[in-house]
């Protein structure tokens, strides 16, 4: 079904008078008190703050709606191409300071609330954070849809409006437990229903082969079960234009509401369970696959928001242009990893099947218009479906998937003839095991551009993962390092040292420099300046201060502001390392008990979800906290040492975490990580990097510096010569006292007195079954950096030095830039001004 059409009005709407919505105090002050009466249904005497905050939402989204709908109606007028970015994950976090920023009004919104009595940032603290996504996966494309509109690009986000995310993170008993996220118990204000935009999403079923009037093979897809997607638009401001994209997102409807005939036989359970069964598909973000049935519902996910927004494009491809000739000058589709790289047989069968263009045209097409971009070396997480369950779930788009492998193995044969080895390892059907269809192989075969996201990655992935591919087509592959978006990740996230940055280097103090990053180099000059040091320095210690009353509120420990804060904030997975921070600080905490005098006072902090399923991640989460409850607890250690699992890491934690931070741990296996846009943002909020040579870590070290950067561990060349050498994880035990007193202290149970044996699982992956992601290996070295990093803390002059040409040259890492380059190398696209 296609959206409802409607005959254009004859008024031209542009020019009905409305209310004035203007920029300025007054005027906020008037939409505010008539929002607060005619919109939520109260007024001052009733009024709650989340009253106050929903009224200021809608002041907010009505100067929105009057940009966004004038830069729709613009692209079509121009006839722009777009670009349209497929992500499973859009993690946007709060929408209100962020719009409010972005449009440049900030300071008129803070002052017509203050005349009513009520302060803005705590009201701005009621705010959900919207729950669309998990981790860099998600903040990234989040990011990617802040520059497109700040560069004025026709840019759109296309994913799944989940109803509960992931899941709200609790600690209990030192455990991670899982909570539905229910982020939407107030609505969402920012979205717009769009009940006339409505695609059905077909699965199962089977395929009927015919040969039409003019004797062509036709296929038909039929007996399919149908869901309905429902489009949800969220505007997305640029900053201080008037250019506002979309942000589409699908939600699962079912057909129908319930079985009339279960109802009316008393069956109620029965007669909503096929609805129910539908709307699961849009309810929660990574359904757990260790099972068939999670399996099962995570690929249905993404070909039902991959159908529905193909339907979407096309539908609006078609409204201006009579054939498919110029849809790649018209469109671009990125896949944000290979969750929507099922979207390449989708667009061959709606060209194929539903509007008869030749095979060999649709597939030129295709590759013209989609462009992928990968974020993983781990074999293991390059996505793989069975065949069987594609031949069952989606049965015509396995007939063309094969078709595509059958075209490719042709021009890998001709390309290399008889090298059947070749053939096998670059097919998209995997033969090992049980038949699977690679979905990075697909990806790659569709599409006309393959990027990495950050110089190492790049390499290593055309080097090891996709070796073949990038030796036939070189030219397909590119890098393009990710980036952060300065809006939120500074001039939101740190308004004190945005504002003193401001003052120092911009002449008109416009705040220029959040538009052009690469403006911050000029505060390289200040970077022994007194003055600016002293000041900086007050901005670094407030934030640490609202920092530490943060965790005192939250999880109950007290934390002194003028220790060093040590930050480990990310998803908690093995290669990640916060096993080897943990080994650290126990070290650490030896050296304390052992009374060595030359302690530095740290506090660590850590932060970060574990998937539901993932039990040793998990593990390590408890290993967190068990080893926090006795550090914090033991009066030998007075101070020196704090350790903080700070719980639900999301977007808000995160500003509220990164400003404070002193050390960046960037500390992932050498080779695994594919950029990390972590490392950006902690380093663009001045904190000094303890690192390895891994994704985009050394990109950052390039930029600001070697002295100014903690590099410890092995490179990717000498983490693969050590696994090619048959690495020895218990020689490092066994040679290094330090190190096998922890272990031994985590074996022997002085962490889990309760439990002796509960940490096991870790030491024997450590030990016994080879150390895969290189903790011991690493951790001398590791250790001893972290040495020169407290005896560099304990010069003050020379940490805030190193600390402001960090933020100095971060310039290179705004989304800003990362966004050019892909509008240059891969869409193609240009600038829309909209007026």
């Amino acid at each position: 079904m296609l959206p409802e059409s409607t005959s254009p009005i004859s008024v031209n709407i542009d020019t009905i008078p409305d209310e004035n919505l203007g920029m300025d105090r007054e005027s906020i002050k008037k939409s505010l008190v008539k929002r607060l009466t005619y919109s939520v249904g109260k007024d001052n005497y009733t009024a709650t703050l989340r009253d106050w905050l929903h009224a200021l939402m809608y002041v907010v989204r009505d100067r929105l709606i009057e940009r966004w709908m004038g830069t729709m109606r613009h692209y079509y007028r121009v006839d722009t191409k777009r670009v349209y970015y497929l992500s499973l994950e859009f993690l946007i976090g709060r929408t209100l300071l962020n719009s409010v920023i972005n449009m440049g009004f900030y300071e008129e919104c803070r002052a017509a609330l203050a005349d009513f009595d009520i302060n803005m940032e705590h009201l701005c603290e009621l705010e959900f954070d919207a729950a669309l996504g998990n981790g860099g996966l998600g903040r990234l494309a989040a990011c990617f849809l802040d520059s497109m509109a700040t560069l004025q690009l026709a840019g759109y986000g296309y994913g799944i409006r989940y109803e509960y995310g992931m899941f709200r993170q609790e600690i209990e008993h030192g455990n991670q437990v899982e909570h539905p996220d229910n982020w939407l118990r107030y609505n969402n204000l920012w979205e717009f229903p769009r009940p006339e935009v409505l695609y059905p999403v077909k699965f199962y079923g089977h395929v009927v082969s015919f040969q039409d009037e003019q004797g062509a093979l036709r296929h038909q897809w039929c007996d399919t079960a149908d869901v309905m997607a429902m489009a949800y638009d969220t505007p997305i401001p640029g900053y201080q234009n008037a250019t506002v994209n979309n942000m589409r997102l699908w939600s699962a409807k079912a057909t129908r509401d319930f079985d009339l005939q279960y109802f009316n036989e008393g069956n109620y359970i029965k007669a909503v369970e096929a609805k129910n069964q539908t709307e699961n598909l849009s309810k929660v973000l990574y359904p757990d696959d260790t099972t068939q049935m999670g399996r099962t519902l995570r690929l249905k996910q993404q070909y039902f928001f991959v159908s529905a927004s193909l339907q979407d494009i096309l539908f609006r491809f078609c409204k201006q242009h009579g054939n498919f000739d110029q849809l790649p000058d018209k469109v671009a589709i990125q896949l944000n990893d290979t969750h929507p790289a099922i979207a390449i047989p989708e667009l061959m069968h709606i060209l194929i099947d539903k509007h008869g263009v030749h095979w060999d045209h649709a597939w030129h097409l295709t590759r013209q218009v989609f462009s992928y971009t990968n974020h993983t070396l781990l074999p293991e997480a390059l996505e793989s479906w069975p065949v069987h369950l594609l031949e069952t779930l989606l049965p015509r788009h396995m007939q063309l998937i094969y078709e595509i492998n059958h075209w490719l193995m042709k021009e890998v044969m001709h390309w290399r003839p008889g090298d059947t080895h070749l053939l096998r390892r670059m097919s998209i059907i995997s033969e090992d095991g049980i038949r699977s269809v690679r979905m990075a192989h697909l990806a790659i075969t569709g599409s006309h551009k393959v990027n990495g996201v950050a110089a190492l990655h790049t390499q290593l992935m055309c080097d090891t993962i996709f070796s073949d591919f990038n030796t036939m087509t070189p030219e397909k592959f590119v890098n393009i390092t990710n980036g952060i978006t300065p809006r939120r990740w500074l001039k939101l996230a740190n308004p004190n040292l945005a504002q003193l940055i401001n003052k120092t280097i911009s002449s008109q103090r416009d705040y220029s420099w959040v538009r052009n990053l690469g403006e911050l180099e000029h505060l390289t000059k200040f970077a022994n300046d007194d003055g600016f040091q002293q000041e900086f320095q007050a901005v670094k210690f407030a934030n640490k201060t609202r920092l530490a009353h943060l965790i005192r509120e939250r999880i109950n420990i007290n934390i002194d502001p003028a220790s060093l804060f040590d930050v480990h904030v990310k998803r908690i997975h093995e290669y990640k390392r916060q096993l080897m921070n943990v080994l650290h600080a126990i070290s650490l905490y030896n050296r304390i008990r052992d009374q060595h005098t030359d302690i530095t006072p740290r506090t660590v902090i850590f932060s970060g979800k574990a998937a539901p399923g993932y039990y040793l991640a998990k593990l390590i989460i408890k290993l967190i906290n068990d080893v926090a409850d006795v550090v914090n607890h033991d009066p030998n250690v007075r101070d020196l040492l704090k350790i903080a699992f700070i719980p639900n890491y999301d977007v808000s934690t995160a500003i509220s975490i990164i400003p404070a931070a002193d050390l960046s741990e960037q500390i992932s296996t050498a080779g695994m990580e594919a950029s990390g846009t972590g490392n950006m943002k902690l380093a663009l909020n001045g904190a000094l990097t303890i690192g390895t040579l891994d994704g985009a870590n050394i990109e950052i070290r390039d930029a600001v510096g070697a002295d100014h950067f903690f590099l410890f561990g092995l490179t990717a060349q000498e983490v693969a010569e050590h696994k090619a050498n048959y690495y020895r994880p218990r020689d490092y035990y066994e040679s290094d006292d330090e190190l096998r007193r922890v272990i031994d202290m985590l074996s022997s149970g002085y962490f889990s007195p309760d439990d002796p044996q509960r940490f096991m699982p870790i030491i024997d992956a450590l030990l016994n079954h080879g150390d895969r992601y290189m903790v011991l290996a690493d951790y001398r070295s590791y250790i001893d950096t972290q040495r020169r990093v407290d005896a560099l803390y304990t010069q003050p002059k020379a940490w805030v030095q190193s600390a402001i040409i960090n933020v100095a040259n971060m310039g290179y890492f705004s989304t800003d830039r990362t966004i050019s380059e892909y509008a240059k190398k891969v869409w193609h696209i240009n600038q829309v001004h909209c007026e």
